[in-house]
């Protein structure tokens, strides 16, 4: 805009902050338009969808070599499992998980479903033991206090790490009930998605869900993504628990989504500038 120009709305300032660091695009492009647009079907109608495979034998081998020794804790309610353990701040502490935040197939579909630079809102180890309960039934965008139905405001994905069996702690999903108003979710209408190592349940935000129970010998490992769109607040706060080294070290997607971006017009600025000015030589504040 040029100096002097009248401002008609807050979007004639949509460029201004942002100038020097255009939005860059997502790899979701680089998905064939016929694959997303029949992934988006399936999510729209069901409320969630099973991407299959998409991580390879060498990948799980990673992921599972680097989080093992992460898993030293035990969920501190009923909600987080006392039988499952759990990791936060994935992201700064190894780089074996950036794969799951990042993967084009996903984002493809977030691309359709929300704004441009929406946000990751969580990334997280789930280790679901032998004997743990069924985790109670929940939507993952129901923090946000806006009335059902709606569109939904977040999206998550639960990526099988180990293979996802009825008996094992496959997450449960009602398939349908993104789509409900202020129904409340009958217990006995929960399903296990079962499926192979290595895949991805992307489900939206609306859905009702919840781990299963783990009737098997062996431990079921998970991992989980979460986004939001670019307005909201997400559940971790990634500009302070992400170190500047992680930050430069994650590909620009994540980057993106972990806030270091601006949602037009000065949504996400820090000191009235773009946040990747913070990434600059010397990381000094603006």
């Amino acid at each position: 805009m040029a100096p002097g120009d009248k401002v008609a709305s807050l979007l004639d300032l949509a460029g201004d902050l942002a100038g020097t660091f255009p939005r860059t695009a997502s790899s979701g492009a680089q998905i064939a338009p016929a694959v997303v647009e029949a992934d988006l079907a399936a999510l729209l109608r069901d409320g969630y969808v099973i991407l299959p495979d998409l991580l390879g034998g060498d990948e799980l081998e990673a992921i599972r070599a680097d989080v093992g020794p992460l898993l030293n804790r035990l969920g501190r309610n009923g909600f987080e499992g006392h039988g499952t353990q759990r990791v936060y701040s994935v992201l700064n502490k190894t780089r074996s998980c950036d794969r799951i935040a990042d993967h084009p197939r996903v984002l493809a579909l977030l691309d359709r479903l929300f704004m441009p630079n929406y946000l990751l809102s969580m990334l997280q180890v789930i280790n679901i033991l032998p004997g743990e309960q069924a985790q109670m039934l929940h939507t993952d965008d129901g923090f946000y206090p806006l009335p059902r139905p709606r569109k939904a405001l977040g999206a998550a994905t639960i990526w099988a790490i180990d293979e996802f069996t009825a008996d094992n702690g496959a997450t449960d999903i009602i398939a349908g009930s993104h789509a409900w108003g202020d129904r409340m979710p009958d217990p006995g209408e929960r399903e296990p998605v079962v499926t192979s190592a290595g895949s991805c349940v992307f489900f939206l935000g609306t859905l009702w869900h919840g781990g299963g129970a783990n009737r098997s010998a062996n431990p079921r490992l998970a991992l989980t993504a979460q986004y939001c769109e670019p307005w909201l607040r997400p559940q971790e706060a990634f500009t302070l628990s992400m170190t500047r080294d992680t930050v430069r070290a994650v590909s620009e997607d994540i980057r993106r989504m972990l806030g270091y971006s601006i949602h037009p017009p000065f949504i996400g600025q820090v000191d009235g500038m773009h946040p990747k000015r913070l990434l600059g030589s010397g990381a000094q504040p603006l």
